[in-house]
């Protein structure tokens, strides 16, 4: 079977992890599969919203495989990192289409680098995510942007202690957008807004998105200035003309990306 799965459906692209007997662990082929699907889903047009999800396990991303970590330590000498061309996930934080991650289960190690690179996150309750690395003698350099999604003190105890913290805290500081009962439940609600992202005029979409990315590294002066200069293409186009002609005409409107 294969390690991830990949699948668009009415302009909604779907990644499954899909190693449930390694509780969804990360693989060097898993790895360097969603390297190359960012870039498929950036060139599709037909694609407008993505959901990140997995199979059913308990566990949405237990990080990194950690058995072929030690082969390859064995068998090569090298650090399994040295195999990969984004060992960080780096790809998916410029992927243009919005991520929404569906974590069916618990989510650590990687598997929090994959939740905080999405822009939307759906938990399941009673489960747990964070950074355990401390605690197998690896590094977290990719937990850097949580400065600008969860408090300071937050940050550095999930760092420093390596234990997890309850999707309902994460949910209470804003890190996850909802939490739903099971996983199916969680693969719903993660639908349910891909379709109402699908259905916004994709370059008001975009926009907004690479917008705020931006300006979360720049600052707000200089993300606002950068965000006026992305937005002009946004209001040059068709679509805006499309969207209160529509309203006015009380008809859902028809987008052209353009």
């Amino acid at each position: 079977m294969e390690d991830v799965l990949y699948g668009v459906d009415d302009g909604i692209a779907t990644i499954t992890l899909n190693r449930p007997a390694q509780r969804n662990a990360l693989s060097v082929a898993s790895a360097e599969r969603l390297f190359d699907l960012w870039s498929e889903v950036d060139r599709d047009e037909q694609v407008r919203c993505v959901v990140l999800t997995s199979a059913d396990c308990g566990t949405f991303c237990a990080g990194m495989d950690l058995k072929e970590a030690a082969r390859v330590r064995q068998e090569q000498g090298r650090d399994i990192l040295d195999l990969l061309r984004d060992p960080f996930y780096e790809r998916m934080r410029s992927v243009e289409k919005p991520i929404i991650a569906a974590m069916t289960g618990h989510f650590t190690a990687g598997g929090m680098v994959l939740a905080l690179n999405a822009d939307l996150r759906i938990g399941m309750a009673g489960t747990r995510g964070g950074i355990s690395e401390a605690k197998v003698g690896r590094g977290s350099p990719w937990g850097i942007p949580l400065l600008w999604m969860l408090p300071q003190g937050v940050v550095m105890e999930m760092v420093l202690t390596g234990e997890l913290v309850s999707v309902e805290r994460l949910h209470a500081l804003g890190f996850v957008n909802h939490i739903e009962a099971d996983a199916q439940a969680v693969r719903d609600r993660a639908r349910t807004m891909a379709a109402r992202i699908r259905d916004n005029a994709p370059l008001s979409v975009r926009a907004g998105k690479r917008g705020l990315m931006a300006a979360m590294s720049m600052g707000c002066d200089a993300g606002l200035a950068a965000a006026r200069l992305t937005y002009r293409e946004v209001y040059a186009s068709a679509d805006a003309q499309e969207g209160p002609r529509a309203f006015a005409e009380k008809r859902a409107p028809v987008w052209t990306g353009r």
